[in-house]
């Protein structure tokens, strides 16, 4: 007995939901990285450096997590297209 379309369909859609959850856990976990490590963990290393006149781990504090977080939602977006067109689910424009 071969399996319908309906069992084809959740299984693309469960492939689809671990995809999108393993790119959402990477970009959170580099969020992460930089926002908790180069601001707050690893912050004395850093602040050896200077970066625009501000020590290194200050500016990863203030500005860097921002920049970064605004980076990796464009980095998400286009993630996620491609995953859209690989699982034929993308938006008609």
């Amino acid at each position: 007995m071969s399996a319908g379309p309906s069992q084809d369909n959740q299984s693309a859609a469960a492939a689809y939901w671990r995809e999108n959850i393993r790119i959402l856990l990477s970009l959170l976990a580099i969020w992460f990285a930089v926002s908790f490590g180069c601001g707050i963990l690893f912050v004395d290393q850093l602040d050896q450096f200077s970066f625009f006149g501000f020590p290194l781990g200050f500016w990863f504090a203030q500005q860097g997590a921002v920049y970064t977080f605004l980076i990796l939602i464009f980095v998400y977006i286009g993630m996620m297209n491609r995953l859209d067109r690989k699982y034929n689910v993308q938006e008609d424009e």
